[in-house]
């Protein structure tokens, strides 16, 4: 992420992890700390949950600490199952006045050919979401979204945990907002690699999708 040579700020909130993750993050901010100026086109921050909320409140405490500067912002999770190099992609819609919000397709761009039921499980949502907001999206669930942060600052968001995804993507279709989808590419994990999102958040989404469409 550091490496994409883009000027930028990167925020890592901790979700209150228990396996080491802190420690290393704790150290990597030491060291940040003692090398500020080494790097000028980066500025790390790193924010602690003192309890494991999910991944929502993770991303609610990240954005809410945005700096007043930034003109845009980009959803990165931690386990590298998108690639950073798709940020110039991403920022080019925005870039070029054509899109406010830009989703990276998973279904658009090269990926790894695996779990068809979680394929058959966000396709279902994305079609769920193109009904009830008259839109033509691929990959609502996609973690890529980039947002120019005037638009994140004027959201309320509430989501906690993997509800993120359709609660943001459901309050900026009803804001009738320029949304832009580009290919990006995918190393997906399986389970015994760590993914987490399972059944009851493919329902917790269903839920949101039909909730946000009739309330705020």
């Amino acid at each position: 992420m550091e490496a994409v040579s883009i000027r930028k700020e990167i925020i890592i909130t901790d979700d209150c992890s228990t396996d080491g993750t802190r420690n290393i993050l704790k150290e990597m901010e030491r060291e940040y700390t003692a090398h500020l100026e080494s790097d000028p086109n980066n500025r790390v921050r790193f924010l602690y949950h003192d309890k494991n909320m999910g991944k929502g409140a993770a991303l609610r405490t990240g954005f809410s600490n945005i700096a007043t500067e930034s003109t845009v912002v980009v959803v990165q999770d931690a386990d590298l199952e998108y690639d950073p190099n798709d940020y110039e992609a991403l920022l080019k819609p925005i870039a070029d006045g054509y899109a406010d919000v830009v989703y990276g397709s998973r279904f658009k761009g090269p990926g790894r050919a695996f779990m068809f039921w979680h394929m058959v499980a966000n396709k279902l949502l994305t079609l769920l979401t193109n009904i009830l907001y008259n839109t033509i999206l691929t990959d609502m669930e996609t973690c890529y979204k980039m947002f120019r942060s005037d638009v994140i600052r004027g959201v309320n968001l509430r989501a906690n945990r993997f509800d993120f995804e359709p609660e943001i993507t459901a309050k900026i279709l009803k804001q009738k907002l320029k949304v832009y989808e580009v290919p990006i590419h995918y190393y997906g994990r399986d389970y015994a690699e760590g993914k987490k999102i399972g059944l009851k958040d493919a329902f917790e989404a269903v839920f949101a999708l039909i909730k946000y469409r009739f309330k705020d």
